[in-house]
């Protein structure tokens, strides 16, 4: 008969040095406006899918998409600031 072992190291993996660090955090803190972008994006489909989308069901997930991408732009060109393109493209 073979024991079944539970390996204890990658159950509790987690110690005190596995928190993030704090440029961890603040890439976080930066993208939060997308991640909560997209989740309302998800909830407005999530909404309809078990019917067909109403007229208002259609604007609000268009609304929500509009600003899912505006907020990743928002980010892009936050992050694109002092940074330049290889081969000298504008």
């Amino acid at each position: 008969m073979s024991l079944i072992v539970t390996v204890q190291d990658v159950v509790t993996a987690f110690a005190d040095f596995m928190e993030p660090t704090a440029a961890e955090l603040d890439a976080i803190e930066e993208e939060m406006p997308v991640i909560l972008a997209d989740v309302e994006l998800l909830d407005a489909q999530i909404a309809v899918m078990d019917r067909t989308p109403s007229e208002l069901d259609a604007r609000r997930i268009r609304r929500a998409r509009r600003r899912a991408l505006a907020a990743r732009v928002a980010l892009l060109n936050r992050t694109a600031v002092g940074v330049s393109v290889p081969g000298g493209a504008a």
